[in-house]
């Protein structure tokens, strides 16, 4: 294995891959060698207004072998394409990093059906629908024995998944079920594709100090209170921070993680 470039020659789709956690694990696999397609729509946190031209600036900015994807993967059709993207330009598909996710928090009693069907299908079946795609990608790939495009099954998948889907809060109901239910499809999605040599895990970063929650704050009439609120829920009273979320999937990515599958790291 390349020691400075471990992703060498491999080919990754992330979602939600332009901004924020997204844009940072994207420039990490590429850093370790990695082709990628961003996937990104460029809605905002609720899922609307879209904007092309903000995957399109994300690969510009990884550069390389960098494509843009500028459809939601929300679709069994689009999910599809994007995976044909991976193979027709860049060779094939090794990894899946699925982080696109929308919010739409409500209590149950103020919320919709429709806002709660988005974030389903946004979250969580959005995951199914690229696995689903990419599946038949990895099993074909490498054939039986050797041969097939790096002579062997290989393909890695790590979904990041939302602190709400271990332990939701108020008005977190459509966050915190399609979490719940990415954490299930991880751990099945790994028994599923065991035997095809496919690794499949989550990463569950917590509060990361992402351009949104700088937002966030800034927009509070009483920041101070509420940093030091967030800080005191983590064992080591900080926000984490994008990098380290992106070592981590880097490491699951990689084959040093080679013997680790359904599991959610925290």
């Amino acid at each position: 294995m390349n020691g400075g470039q471990p992703l060498a020659g491999r080919v990754a789709i992330v979602t939600g891959g332009a901004r924020g956690i997204g844009l940072v694990v994207a420039d990490a696999l590429a850093a370790a060698g990695a082709s990628l397609v961003i996937a990104d729509n460029g809605t905002g946190s609720d899922g609307t207004g879209a904007d092309p031209t903000i995957a399109e600036a994300a690969a510009r900015h990884i550069g390389g072998e960098t494509l843009a994807f500028t459809e939601s993967i929300a679709s069994p059709s689009a999910a599809a394409a994007c995976v044909a993207l991976a193979k027709r330009r860049l060779g094939g598909l090794d990894i899946v990093i699925h982080g696109a996710a929308i919010r739409r928090d409500a209590a149950i009693v103020d919320g919709v059906a429709a806002d709660w069907e988005a974030v389903l299908r946004n979250n969580l079946s959005a995951a199914w629908y690229l696995l689903n795609a990419a599946a038949p990608v990895w099993r074909d790939q490498g054939g039986r024995g050797r041969g097939g495009r790096h002579g062997y099954r290989w393909g890695r998948v790590v979904n990041l998944v939302s602190g709400a889907g271990l332990c939701g809060g108020p008005a977190q109901g459509a966050a915190a079920a399609a979490s719940a239910g990415l954490i299930s499809l991880t751990r099945v999605a790994a028994l599923d594709l065991a035997p095809h040599k496919i690794r499949v895990n989550a990463v569950a970063p917590g509060t990361i100090m992402t351009p949104l929650n700088e937002k966030v704050f800034r927009e509070h009439p009483d920041p101070e209170t509420l940093i030091k609120t967030w800080n005191s829920a983590h064992p080591l009273g900080r926000f984490g921070q994008p990098e380290e979320v992106a070592e981590a999937v880097l490491f699951l990515a990689s084959d040093r993680a080679s013997f680790i599958t359904g599991t959610i790291l925290r």
